[in-house]
């Protein structure tokens, strides 16, 4: 893979000497004949760097100073004296309170205070009456369970139960919808209504949802302190409702300023004593987070372990901060502290749960199929991608250094005619290039899996379609990622040349490697998994690259055949046409033997041989008498493919001697009878 390497950086090198080229011609003027250079590192990177470094240091400050600026309270001393004076003074105005209900109702007149009733009367019974709508919607869908799966009918159960809490509130919003639009009639109060009744709804929805969650025994983490965790977040929740709909009501009816902020604060305060309370329960909040086994997760969750309290402390301080009007720094604090760790388990949980989900779907699947293996690890590395950019990304952006690393990643490394190419382009472009090449190995993968089995498509013209779609994708990525770096694609018409300069220049044998890489390929006379002989040397079709083909013998040697030996030299493809091929194998027995007695033992022990093929019938020839011994040939046909020549030879081999010595037929070896003469000589 190389020579493959070094020719992406000549084509990246033939880029850089083109592109000017093009631009140049471009941007000529004939009569400026201004000189200028297209391709120029720049010369004052260190100053940029220092002077981009400075921007960014300044606005950091900047953000440092604002952080500290606090936001008036709105309220003071004469506000709780205010406030005093007015509850003292409550019982005075109950008879102006009585002479304005009066008047709002001429205004309503007869029908719409009959509306207004029925919707109060609504809202009231529907305290009472929730428990009896839920239990008939259930009785209603009961019959429907039977078409919902085991797995998922405790979730489908509770996402009804959700709805049908609000399903009254939903009511009674549209009742106040529908009088709404019958009369005409803008009154504060009466406008206050529709919006307590939306804050019902969301408050409702949120209620159950919470319950449902930590006491419906949906997840196995809160099996043990999910109630007492719903118990103090239902306070926290309900406190917080009620906190809004006072703030509202107070909004509605005029009352000063001073007191409304006061209010505010009083209601942010009690809300994080509140909270602050909620999580002091470290066990039940850490037995929320499981254990999954991934190190980084378990890492954070020892970390969180261990500082859980300290966390909780300046936690607790921040929103203090924030209730006392330092509201950009306390804002930064949780969310880099809550809202990032949330953020990062919320990711690890996903991923843990299509991680596990993968395998147990794996797990049903045939465990030799190949391409079911492929697949399966195609999706398993585009997970673990998808999950490491969601992690960087969203984590440095709520910790706030997304944008900082940019800026600071933004500086200019060279021009590249008029482009200014930064480090940053690159990183976003490599990014993009790598997220296309996982999705091209997926694609090829699902293909294999799927697709070509389907459709019944050879193996070789499926590998040939993957290399297309391979090359394709990773075409389609370059393009992409050099538009990301602004670079004029004009220069792909221009380096065509470049590569018959390059192959003129010495390229000659790669160039000739992989043309006959894409004949071999698109050729269909070598596909993948095809058994070849080649210079002397067989074995299985395991990949074909550009450059060359890897072959795997039976012992397990791969060996890097380049593409041009095998188009230009003789080549053996057993399975080209058929897989099957007839070995012979060779026996000697001697003189006293019965050639019929020998020819049945040989095609016994032939045709009771598992790995030698049945549809073509074994045969024995009688080859010869030789000098010891009369020959044979046991001709019997394998699947190359499946079945190693020698071993067929040696399993017949030992059932043949154990067979001629059962019949005690000799198998004789070459004797030579060496007779001495002697002659005494007359003197």
């Amino acid at each position: 893979m190389k020579p493959i390497r070094i020719s992406l950086i000549l084509l990246f090198a033939g880029c850089l000497l083109v592109v000017p080229y093009v631009n140049a011609q471009d941007k000529i003027d004939d009569t400026t004949k201004k000189k200028e250079h297209s391709i120029a590192i720049s010369k004052e990177m260190d100053d940029v760097m220092i002077r981009q470094a400075a921007k960014v240091k300044e606005e950091f400050q900047e953000r440092a100073r604002t952080l500290f600026k606090r936001v008036p309270l709105g309220w003071d001393l004469n506000t709780i004296t205010y406030l005093y004076g007015l509850t003292l003074s409550l019982p005075g105005k109950i008879p102006d309170f009585t002479r304005f209900v009066i008047e709002q109702g001429k205004v309503l007149g007869m029908i719409g205070s009959i509306l207004v009733f029925i919707l109060l009367v609504g809202i009231f019974y529907s305290l009472l009456g929730q428990r009896r709508v839920m239990s008939l919607v259930e009785q209603k869908v009961g019959p429907l369970t039977a078409y919902i799966p085991e797995v998922a009918y405790p979730f489908v159960m509770s996402g009804i139960k959700i709805v049908v809490s609000a399903l009254i509130p939903l009511l009674l919003l549209g009742a106040f919808a529908l009088i709404n639009a019958m009369i005409v009639y803008s009154a504060v109060w009466f406008q206050l209504v529709g919006r307590l009744l939306g804050l019902w709804v969301a408050g409702a929805l949120s209620l159950r949802l919470l319950k449902e969650s930590l006491t419906g025994n949906l997840f196995k983490v809160t099996e043990q302190y999910g109630r007492t965790i719903y118990r103090w977040a239902r306070l926290a929740l309900l406190y917080a409702i009620f906190g809004i709909a006072a703030y509202w009501a107070t909004e509605a009816f005029e009352i000063r300023e001073d007191v409304l902020s006061l209010l505010r604060f009083a209601i942010s305060v009690s809300i994080t004593a509140v909270l602050l309370i909620l999580f002091l329960n470290k066990k039940a909040f850490m037995s929320l987070l499981p254990e999954l086994p991934i190190p980084s997760y378990m890492s954070f969750r020892r970390f969180l372990e261990k500082y859980y309290f300290p966390l909780l402390i300046v936690s607790f301080l921040a929103a203090l901060l924030w209730c006392f009007g330092y509201r950009a720094l306390g804002r930064l604090i949780l969310v880099k502290i809550w809202f990032t760790g949330f953020a990062f388990v919320f990711i690890m949980f996903l991923y843990h749960t299509l991680r596990r989900y993968l395998d147990t779907w794996f797990q049903r699947l045939d465990r030799t199929d190949e391409d079911a293996r492929g697949f399966v690890g195609a999706l398993r590395s585009i997970l673990k991608y998808a999950t490491f950019l969601a992690v960087l990304i969203i984590v440095l952006n709520l910790l706030g250094l997304l944008y900082p690393m940019q800026r600071m990643m933004s500086f200019p490394i060279f021009q590249l005619g008029d482009t200014t190419i930064t480090f940053w382009l690159i990183i976003i472009a490599i990014l993009i290039l790598v997220t296309i090449v996982y999705a091209s190995r997926l694609v090829q993968a699902y293909f294999d899996y799927k697709i070509y089995p389907s459709f019944g498509i050879d193996p070789g013209l499926g590998y040939a379609i993957n290399t297309v779609i391979k090359f394709t994708f990773l075409g389609i990525g370059c393009l992409i990622a050099l538009n990301i770096l602004g670079i004029n694609l004009r220069f792909l018409l221009v380096f065509a040349g470049a590569i018959g300069v390059g192959v003129g220049l010495g390229l000659q044998n790669m160039a000739a490697n992989v043309i006959s890489g894409f004949t071999i390929i698109f050729g269909g006379k070598i596909r993948k998994g095809d058994w070849i002989e080649v210079e002397a040397m067989m074995g299985e079709v395991t990949d074909i690259y550009l450059r060359a083909t890897k072959v795997r013998t039976r012992d397990n040697i791969e060996y890097l055949v380049p593409n041009s030996n095998i188009i230009s030299n003789t080549m053996v493809n057993y399975s080209l046409s058929s897989p099957l091929i007839r070995i012979e194998l060779p026996v000697g027995v001697s003189y006293s033997a019965d050639p019929h007695q020998v020819e049945k033992i040989l095609l016994s022990a032939a045709e009771n041989e598992l790995l030698v093929d049945k549809i073509h019938r074994p045969a024995v020839r009688f080859v010869e008498y030789a000098e010891s011994s009369i020959n044979f040939e046991l001709l019997v046909w394998i699947d190359v493919r499946k079945t190693p020549r020698r071993k067929v030879r040696s399993n017949l081999y030992f059932v043949i001697f154990d067979e001629l010595d059962k019949a005690g037929i000799e198998i004789p070896f070459p004797q030579r009878d060496v007779h001495i003469r002697s002659k005494v000589d007359s003197i």
